[in-house]
Order: structure tokens, then C-alpha cells, then sequence
């Protein structure tokens, strides 16, 4: 009760409990500090120095009270007889026997007395090799700007405990930028590089693999991860997530050239089966019409070499997409696919794959029902696999294709607790979309234009989708379902190179639906369009600012916090 009392500022009630509580038990830390932190708060210094100084009586090398006794003289500005107790405590501390290294530390934590916090972890440590404090000198000596000392914490804490490496790097985050000039950058460089010489540690290849990432410089980090792969003796799989990286980059040049490595080394044939396949996906993402033809020779190719087996049906799978969705041969595609069912004897996952991509062609054809039916199929096969509720998030899309957003509800409402967050969040998300524009509109003639533009977009038909988006924007202005039709009409126009368009969306959503839900996408996708696409970072440097002051539930906080230190040159959070 009396924490409480001080935690809302009601100092009297506090100090009256606290005399209480200390009355009848005084060498209760928390009772003392408890009071003594009451009489501070109503500046009655007099008394709390009495019962700090009554205890130091009792105790007179206790370290802690020291500390609480220069901080009592810091609050009253005397700051020379401050310094003389702390410097007190830590002599108290250097002549004990025991080892409360880390209680008297985190007290001159407490009152952000950070050099004299350092120098009992680090005084700690070399008395009692055991203990381990690099994480608190860490964070210190990152909030104190020796960025070199913190790195080295960190890496020493690796040393020990290679299981924290995660954490470690999310704390790098903090610091380091896709600027690999900036003092941060340059500075974990150098040491990785320093120790590595000094010990050639696959931990400081790992970390220099990491770094290179964050500044996209994926040659060298491929230039690491060969070494890693090399010394572990292991199989590639860091290299594939590497060039995984990379494409989602748009670095396709880099994969291309890091998956080839793959190619040409004795890894297994399941690994240069994986190689095949994340190259020919990611041309065939970025490729032109002119280049179809090359692309279907280098899948035939890989047949070829691998056959049609079960072994490849991930790559045969891909190829009939690519048949489908860029080719437009989406009889040839499904043909292709239903001569795998009936000539392999497969897994129920591999039909149940087989089968999902069926039915996105039929969509794709506009054969509804047909694909329904192989949704369905595999909902059946793989109750409560990841896939089976991908393939219910698809019977609801599906619905709503159709215009039956009673039924597409339906399934969204069962889906929106998925255990798998990305289909909850898509859930979540068509499922506002229907609920929102069918109280306003009964006869949800916005909504059912909107299900159609979708389609037209998952049909790959952008200018027929962008054409459907605009009939809602002059037809059913200021309706609810406005600000969705402008951010989705963006993204097309984006893919259509039309990013002065794009642009002239995104500042509508701003202008008129700032306090709606879509607010933070317009600022996220406007912002990266001015870096990427318009050349004005500082404008989007004033977007991602909106959304980490703006919008700290949004889910590019993250993403937006980290781009804006970029954009400013920081060296440090």
C-alpha cells in the first residue's frame, strides 16, 4: 500500500505507513528505503538523512547505505559530499569478502551513476572469474557511447554463451545501420575483423556474415558464410538463407551468384534441387515476357538432369504457376499438375500442395466452384496443418470473389485465432473489410466492385483492377470503404511504374483518413516510395517520423524506426 501511495505521488500517506512498517521491523531494506525516499519526496532531508545515517551506525561499511547517502546529498545539490560516499562504497565494497558486486552495481544503476556501475562489474569480474556481467556492462557502455566496449561485451558474452547470439544481434539493431560507414558500423567491423585474426573463431565469421546483411553487402557476406560452411563441415543451409535474403532484397545478381556456388560444390542433391528452385522463382518474379522462353528452357533443363519425380514436385509445382500465371496457360498447367497425382505415389502434403495450386488456377480461371472443391480436399487431408488453414482462408477469398460474404465471414471468424499469425492477420483483415462496408451499404454494392478489383489483381489484369478501384473512388465517394480502394489502387500503380499515381493515393489516405486504420500504411508505403522510387529522402524521413511518434502499435514501427536512423545519420539509438 505504501508503494502504491508513492507510485501515484501521495507522499504523506506514504511516509505515514512507512513509519509504521519501520517502527516495528527497522533493518527491512525495503521498509527503509521505502521512508527514507518519503521524507526525500517531501523534502524533509533532515530526517532521512537521521535514519540513513541511524543505519550506517549499525552498519557503518554498508555499500549500499553509502550509496543512498550520496544520492541523499545529490538531491540537495552538494555534490562534493555525494562523490565522497560513493566513493566510499566502492571502497566498502573492495574491502569486503563477499561478492554483492551486482546489488551495489545496480544501485548506482539506479541513480543512472553509470562510470561507478561499470567499475563494480568490471571489479567484480576480475575477483570472481566465475561471474559474468558482460550484458549490464553492455548496456552501459552503450548508454555511455563507448560503442567498441559495448561490442566487446557482447561478443565476450558469445563467447561464452553462443546461445544469446539472437538477442545480441537484435541489441546491434540499436546501433547498427545500412550505412556501413557510419561509427557504429565501422567500428564492429574492425573488431570482428581484429579478432578474427587474433582467433579464428567461426563465431566472428558469423557475426561479420550478419553485418554484412544489415548493410546489404551480400558478396561478403557470402564471402563469410563460404568460410563457415568450409570450417563446420555442415551443410549449406546458411548459405540458401543468405541468398534468400538477397532476393527478398531484390539483390537478384548476388543470389544468383551465391545459389550458383551451391551448383558447383558436392552438397547434397536435395540442397541443389532447393538452389534450382529459389533461382528460377526469383527470375521468374522479376522476368520480362522476352525472357519466358529462356526461363522454360531452364526448367526443362533441371528436369532434365533431375526428372519428374516426387524429388521435384516442388519445382514442377512452380513451373505450372508460371505456366498459369505468366504464361496464361492455365488448362496446360492444371493438366500438368493432375499427371502428377495420377502418375506419383505421393505424401498426403505433397498432394494436398499439388492440389491448393490446382484450385489458385482455377480461381485464376474464375472457376469458383472447381476450386472450392480442391480447398476442401485438403482442408480434409491435413486437419490443423498449417495448410489445411491456408486452404480455409482460401475457401473464404473464394466466397468473397464470389460476392457470398455471409459465408466468407464465416470461415473468417474460425480463422481469426489461427496458429499461424500471418493467415490470423489476413483473416483479421478481409474480415473488417467485409464487416465495416456491409453496415453502411446493405447492399453491399461498394464492397462486391472492390471483391471484383481483387480478383482482376490476383489475375495479374492491374490495369482492368486499377480501372474497377477508380469506379469505387467516383462512384462511391466518401463511403467507407474509400481509403481501402486508394491504398489498394496504389500498390498496382506502383507495379505499373506509375509512382507519381501512387504517390497522389497515398497523400489522399493521409489528407482525408489520418485518424483511420490505413493512416500508418499510407505514411510506411509513401515513405518508401519517396527513398526508393522518388529520390526525397527527407520527406520520407518526416513519414517515418509520424509513425514512431504517431503510431507505435503499428506494425512497421519497427522497420520505420530503423529507416528513419538511417535517413538522420545516427550513429547510435
Amino acid at each position: 500500500m505504501a508503494k502504491n501511495y508513492i507510485e501515484q505521488g501521495q507522499y504523506e500517506k506514504a511516509l505515514t505507513v512507512y513509519k509504521k512498517l519501520y517502527t516495528k521491523n527497522p533493518n527491512r531494506i525495503n521498509y527503509l528505503l521505502g521512508l527514507v525516499e518519503s521524507y526525500q519526496q517531501l523534502e524533509q532531508f533532515d530526517e532521512a538523512e537521521s535514519v540513513l545515517k541511524k543505519t550506517m551506525e549499525r552498519s557503518p561499511n554498508n555499500a549500499q547505505i553509502l550509496v543512498e547517502l550520496g544520492h541523499h546529498y545529490d538531491l540537495q545539490g552538494e555534490k562534493e559530499e555525494a562523490r565522497s560516499y560513493y566513493n566510499k562504497a566502492i571502497e566498502a565494497y573492495s574491502n569486503s569478502s563477499t561478492n554483492h558486486a551486482y546489488s551495489l552495481a545496480k544501485n548506482f544503476e539506479k541513480y543512472s551513476l553509470l562510470d561507478d556501475a561499470a567499475l563494480i562489474y568490471e571489479k567484480g569480474m576480475r575477483d570472481n572469474p566465475g561471474t559474468n556481467f558482460n550484458v549490464q556492462l553492455a548496456k552501459i557502455y552503450g548508454e555511455q557511447g563507448k560503442l567498441e566496449k559495448m561490442f566487446e561485451s557482447y561478443l565476450d558474452l558469445l563467447k561464452i554463451e553462443h546461445n544469446y547470439i539472437n538477442i545480441v544481434q537484435r541489441n546491434f539493431e540499436d546501433y547498427i545501420t545500412e550505412d556501413s560507414m557510419s561509427e557504429a558500423n565501422v567500428i564492429l567491423k574492425k573488431l570482428l575483423i581484429k579478432k578474427l585474426q587474433q582467433n579464428p573463431d567461426i563465431l566472428y565469421n558469423e557475426m561479420l556474415s550478419w553485418l554484412f546483411v544489415q548493410q546489404k553487402e551480400f558478396k561478403k557476406a557470402f564471402t563469410q558464410e563460404k568460410a563457415i560452411y568450409k570450417r563446420k563441415n555442415e551443410g549449406p543451409e546458411g548459405i540458401i538463407d543468405l541468398a534468400r535474403i538477397a532476393i527478398a532484397e531484390k539483390d537478384i545478381k548476388s543470389a544468383t551468384e551465391i545459389l550458383n556456388y551451391i551448383l558447383e560444390t558436392t552438397a547434397s542433391k536435395d540442397m541443389k534441387l532447393t538452389a534450382h528452385k529459389i533461382i528460377l522463382k526469383a527470375k521468374v518474379d522479376t522476368a520480362t515476357k522476352k525472357e519466358y522462353k529462356t526461363i522454360v528452357e531452364q526448367y526443362n533443363t533441371v528436369f532434365e538432369e533431375y526428372g519428374k519425380s516426387r524429388e521435384t514436385i516442388g519445382l514442377q509445382i512452380d513451373y505450372s504457376h508460371f505456366m498459369a500465371f505468366n504464361q496464361d496457360k492455365k488448362q496446360e498447367a492444371i493438366d500438368f499438375l493432375k499427371d502428377i497425382l495420377e502418375r506419383e505415389k505421393l505424401s498426403r502434403f505433397q498432394s494436398s500442395r499439388i492440389k491448393m495450386e490446382i484450385a489458385d488456377i482455377l480461381i485464376l480461371d474464375q472457376k469458383f466452384n472447381q476450386a472450392l472443391i480442391y480447398y476442401t480436399q485438403v482442408q480434409n487431408a491435413l486437419k490443423n496443418n498449417f495448410l489445411a488453414q491456408d486452404a480455409r482462408f482460401k475457401v473464404a477469398k473464394t466466397s468473397y470473389y464470389k460476392g457470398d460474404f455471409a459465408w466468407a465471414q464465416t470461415q473468417l471468424n474460425v480463422l481469426k485465432s489461427s496458429t499461424s499469425q500471418l493467415i490470423a492477420n489476413d483473416a483479421m483483415e478481409l474480415s473488417l473489410i467485409i464487416s465495416d462496408n456491409s453496415l453502411e451499404d446493405s447492399t453491399q454494392t461498394a464492397l462486391k466492385i472492390f471483391a471484383k478489383a481483387d480478383l482482376l489483381a490476383f489475375q495479374n489484369k492491374n490495369q482492368e483492377a486499377i480501372a474497377m478501384y477508380e469506379t469505387i473512388l467516383t462512384q462511391h465517394r466518401g463511403e467507407k470503404i474509400e481509403d481501402e480502394a486508394f491504398l489498394c489502387q496504389a500498390k498496382l500503380f506502383e507495379k505499373e511504374k506509375l509512382f507519381e499515381k501512387a504517390k497522389v493515393n497515398y497523400l489522399k489516405i493521409i489528407e482525408f483518413y489520418n485518424n483511420d486504420i490505413l493512416a500508418d500504411d499510407a505514411y510506411y508505403w509513401l515513405a518508401e516510395l519517396y527513398v526508393n522510387k522518388l529520390g526525397e529522402p527527407e520527406k520520407a524521413k518526416e513519414l517515418y517520423e509520424k509513425i514512431i511518434f504517431n503510431h507505435a502499435d503499428s506494425i512497421y514501427f519497427v522497420e520505420a524506426r530503423k529507416k528513419y536512423r538511417t535517413l538522420r545519420g545516427d550513429a547510435i539509438n
